[in-house]
């Protein structure tokens, strides 16, 4: 094959990931052509929406994959955080590179913290798991919704709009974009999205040629903690958009899992965390995230998802 067609949504960020990817086939094989596809998601579209009202899986992901359904597009690069469990009849996530850091990043003109945001203070955020982490550790300041790229947030915060914002420190770092004040929020005091700061490439389960020329950029230590953590969101049906966060580390082959399940408003947090040897691979991390999920929903995550998603949600895992 001399030509290869990617196909990603056309923020900075995803151009960069894109462009990350292509970099790393046409060095590994020489003389081979790749083109991006650059393609606009609903999730690109509606921006003056909260990411938890617009509804539905695969915001930023389905117009991507019709490409690769319909041949238009060889493969896709995906940010994990956006990958919905289930993908389409035909695609699978081929190859899943090293991971970038996972954690959060606090940014701001003026403060240096969470902490050290006065009461009142205004703090952006599109996400609902942000969002109740952040209100767990301070009722007293007032969270608001934050949408657009990367840039677009942090214009947002220079100007005014905003004390302080959340972003993903892989984003800020692959960009090469900082902020006057810096905080990373680690865990386990603040957990991460499921998959963040980990890649995914997204291939037509019948091209062998492309699971082959890709084989290469495929990372197991972080293919086995991602397996976990959307394990963990699998077992409890959720979705980007819903206050779930989850956390794996491995270790000499043992995995130790955290997960959350938040009310929106950070008035109750339910977190647990398993541990076990995960020696056989992927199959045995993603039934460690299940079991993860099931102890939190027998602790009342049930209750809190029925109601953020609606009867629907626990008719569908019944």
């Amino acid at each position: 094959m001399k030509k290869l067609v990617i196909a990603t949504r056309g923020s900075a960020l995803a151009l960069w990931q894109a462009n990350h990817i292509k970099a790393l086939l046409q060095e590994r094989h020489l003389g081979l052509d790749v083109e991006l596809l650059v393609l606009k998601t609903r999730g690109d579209v509606i921006l003056d929406v909260p990411l938890a009202k617009v509804g539905g899986k695969g915001l930023f992901v389905k117009e991507i994959e019709d490409a690769l359904l319909s041949g238009q597009a060889d493969l896709a690069v995906h940010s994990m955080k956006d990958v919905p469990m289930i993908l389409p009849e035909g695609l699978v996530l081929g190859v899943v590179p090293e991971r970038e850091v996972k954690s959060d990043l606090f940014l701001s003109e003026h403060y240096d913290g969470l902490a050290t945001l006065p009461p009142g203070a205004t703090l952006g955020t599109s996400s609902l798991r942000r969002q109740a982490q952040v209100l767990a550790a301070r009722p007293d300041i007032r969270v608001a919704m934050l949408r657009g790229n990367v840039e677009t947030r942090l214009r947002k915060m220079r100007e005014g709009q905003f004390d302080a914002i959340i972003l993903a420190c892989a984003g800020m770092k692959r960009l090469g974009l900082s902020a006057p004040r810096e905080a990373v929020l680690t865990a386990p005091e603040f957990l991460p999205a499921v998959g963040q700061g980990a890649l995914g490439v997204e291939m037509r389960a019948d091209r062998a040629d492309l699971h082959e020329m890709t084989a290469f950029l495929e990372h197991v230590p972080t293919r086995i903690c991602v397996e976990a953590e959307r394990g963990f969101l699998a077992g409890l049906d959720g979705g980007c958009q819903v206050p779930i966060a989850a956390n794996a580390e491995l270790k000499d082959g043992r995995m130790q899992l955290e997960g959350l399940v938040a009310e929106p408003d950070g008035s109750r947090i339910l977190r647990r965390s398993v541990c076990g040897d995960i020696r056989e691979g992927s199959d045995q991390a993603r039934k460690l995230g299940e079991e993860l999920a099931d102890e939190l929903l027998e602790a009342g995550a049930r209750e809190i998802l029925v109601r953020l998603y609606g009867e629907e949600h626990e008719e569908a895992r019944s």
